[in-house]
């Protein structure tokens, strides 16, 4: 991921924060068959001191035939993003030197893939992935709540997978190219559209 410095995030807490806020991965994969792409949550833990990724794809995902245990695989999640128009820029209106352009915020991550075919390692997985988008509700839903037969039929369906994280990359392209006057009339522009997330995200000071 091409990242020049203005834009480039070392804070590690930071990027881990996007990934529990947007957990829809894109897997990415050199496979025996050529390149191939997959799209899944994952759930970021800690195992044996290193920080990994966790979840499943479906049995039926040809995925965990086409590479071996040990393959090295590019994962991408993908925060706010937003169309920026020039006419937000209060310079357009000084000398026009202005271009659209596209805020977003993005995490890259290259590591080690393992798949899992464990019963008690793929119901540990998706209870895990389960409790980390239902806790927040009111009356949240529970692996428990299904028929435990019905939870065993599911579960041979699936193929669990972990990724080791190597490297973390980060980037939030959020207008800090831009002089203070630019950055403000782009965040009134943005909440005017109702885009919260991307103003508070250009508000960085």
């Amino acid at each position: 991921m091409h990242t020049p410095k203005a834009f480039k995030i070392d804070n590690q807490d930071q990027m881990f924060a996007l990934i529990a806020e947007h957990p829809l991965a894109t897997l990415i994969v050199n496979t025996s068959e050529g390149l191939e792409a997959n799209h899944l949550p994952l759930l970021l833990e800690k195992i044996d001191g290193q920080h990994t990724l966790i979840g499943h794809i479906a049995k039926a995902n040809p995925l965990h035939k086409h590479i071996e245990n040990g393959s090295d695989v590019l994962v991408t999640f993908q925060g706010p993003q937003a169309y920026i128009s020039a006419g937000y820029y209060p310079s357009k209106q000084v000398d026009g030197k202005v271009v659209p352009t596209w805020n977003y915020t993005a995490v890259h991550i290259k590591g080690e893939i393992t798949f899992n075919h464990d019963k008690d390692e793929l119901l540990s997985i998706v209870e895990k992935l389960t409790r980390s988008q239902e806790d927040q509700r009111e009356q949240p839903w529970k692996v428990s709540d299904a028929p435990n037969g019905y939870i065993d039929t599911m579960l041979k369906a699936i193929v669990g997978l972990r990724i080791t994280i190597d490297e973390i990359q980060g980037k939030w392209k959020v207008s800090q190219n831009h002089t203070l006057e630019n950055r403000r009339g782009v965040i009134d522009s943005i909440k005017k559209n109702g885009d919260e997330k991307m103003s508070r995200l250009i508000d960085y000071r």
